[in-house]
């Protein structure tokens, strides 16, 4: 994702992400057109590519990662999912073995999950495919979850679609676990995804909040 995009352009992602349509409307009619597909965006920290957490000067001023990333509206940023911040590869990256699970098992993984999700809708829907009504019966969290997505809720300001997009995002998360039911870690990982896209001033509440969510899921 570019923010020298300009703000309307960016903001005309807003509606096929929410709906997957697009309407066009003039004076005599409407035309809707089917729009549903997968942002995968990414962007550097500020201008200059670094950002403060790089430890290296930035040549545009102190406020330059705000305000490039003021750029993309917060509306846009409550419609994505997942938001997470990548920090720069290091040399010993770079020079060391490669960690973590192959492509291979994660595919797998992901195709296991994919086939509990059409398996239980019954019409061959995956999670993303579901309306608000289905994806509350199937994805209430146990009661610590419940818990703790409230008291996250209130810290961080969450509108209701980011309410919403957490449940459906535990319940993937629940799905690639190859568990039934929704529980406090699954929670506690999709309100992490949240993280970067909150930008109050008391961001510190989000964190403790986050903070004690990996400690409880531990």
């Amino acid at each position: 994702m570019r923010p020298e995009f300009s703000a309307p352009v960016l903001d005309s992602l807003r509606q096929p992400l929410e709906t997957g349509d697009v309407l066009i409307a003039r004076a005599n009619f409407h035309v809707r057109y089917p729009a549903r597909f997968q942002l995968v965006a990414a962007m550097n920290p500020c201008r200059c590519g670094y950002g403060r957490a790089s430890g290296r000067a930035c040549g545009k001023g102190p406020n330059c990662e705000e305000i490039y990333q003021s750029r993309i509206s917060g509306p846009l940023l409550d419609r994505m999912d997942l938001s997470i911040e990548l920090p720069a590869v290091t040399p010993a990256d770079l020079a060391g073995p490669a960690t973590g699970e192959t492509t291979a098992a994660v595919a797998e993984r992901v195709a296991h999950a994919r086939d509990a999700q059409t398996a239980r809708s019954g019409e061959g829907a995956s999670n993303a495919a579901l309306g608000d009504a289905d994806l509350s019966s199937i994805a209430a969290p146990d009661a610590e979850g419940a818990s703790l997505l409230s008291r996250a809720a209130e810290a961080m300001s969450l509108s209701a679609r980011a309410y919403t997009r957490i449940l459906r995002v535990a319940r993937t998360l629940a799905d690639l676990d190859g568990v039934d039911g929704v529980k406090r870690r699954h929670i506690a990982e999709a309100v992490s995804f949240r993280k970067a896209t909150d930008r109050r001033p008391d961001a510190n509440a989000a964190k403790s909040v986050e903070t004690s969510s990996r400690a409880g899921a531990a």
